[in-house]
């Protein structure tokens, strides 16, 4: 049986309270590829309906908004993690979902197919994503770049103050954001971000915050590429 990983919860206690959350997610668990390399029309399985379901029903906090790739199992992911949230309380009426380019391949890092799509299958998954880590891979975002991409993307996207916004989107964009928050140079299998998993980040006092797998961190906005436009968000007296 598909289960969450052991630290996504655990993440619950760190998360602020006075402050709108987004949980960025990989889709929940899919159909195994025949050959190493899942293509985009593999879709998720009955387990993996029923494990977003169910984790849309556990969420900490009330889904003001669902985000989502445009490939189906991400979308399908977004529809059972809305329908458990539906059932628990967390979701208020019927799901407004909208499908962003900014959550899949080519849009997010990489800008052309071209150039990186022979290295990807060339150097598998992870190879790839050391490949882009070490700022050598033509036809993707460098990892300062990516990083001021997603996050111009995620604060233009605001839920209100004590909600929080699901965003659905694929492994390999999940894995390179988080190295790219945690500034490192390499990641291994063990890194690479298990089906279902998320990470949780928030906006506050110029800085961008974030929890991986219990280990929280923060990064300055203003020190992003792309990101110089970015204002402060206030922060929120307690209590608020």
């Amino acid at each position: 049986m598909a289960r969450l990983h052991p630290r996504l919860e655990a993440a619950f206690e760190l998360l602020p309270t006075q402050h709108a959350v987004h949980l960025l997610t990989r889709h929940s668990v899919r159909e195994q590829a025949q050959n190493g390399f899942a293509d985009y029309r593999l879709p998720l399985t009955p387990e993996g309906v029923a494990l977003a379901r169910d984790w849309g029903a556990r969420l900490p906090r009330p889904v003001s908004a669902f985000y989502s790739s445009p490939v189906g199992r991400c979308l399908d992911t977004a529809r059972a993690m809305h329908e458990g949230g539906l059932a628990a309380g967390l979701v208020d009426g019927p799901l407004a979902l909208e499908q962003v380019g900014d959550l899949v391949e080519p849009g997010c890092y990489v800008q052309d197919i071209r150039l990186a799509g022979p290295l990807f299958f060339e150097l598998g998954v992870v190879g790839f994503i050391n490949r882009h880590l070490a700022g050598d891979l033509d036809g993707v975002l460098s990892p300062a770049d990516g990083l001021g991409k997603l996050t111009r993307y995620l604060h233009a996207r605001q839920p209100p103050a004590g909600s929080m916004a699901v965003h659905v989107t694929h492994d390999t964009i999940l894995a390179a954001f988080t190295a790219g928050l945690r500034a490192r140079g390499e990641i291994s299998d063990e890194d690479w971000p298990w089906m279902m998993e998320g990470l949780w980040l928030w906006f506050e006092a110029g800085h961008l915050h974030w929890i991986w797998r219990g280990e929280p961190g923060r990064i300055t906005v203003h020190h992003l590429a792309l990101a110089p436009d970015l204002s402060p968000v206030p922060s929120t007296p307690a209590g608020a």
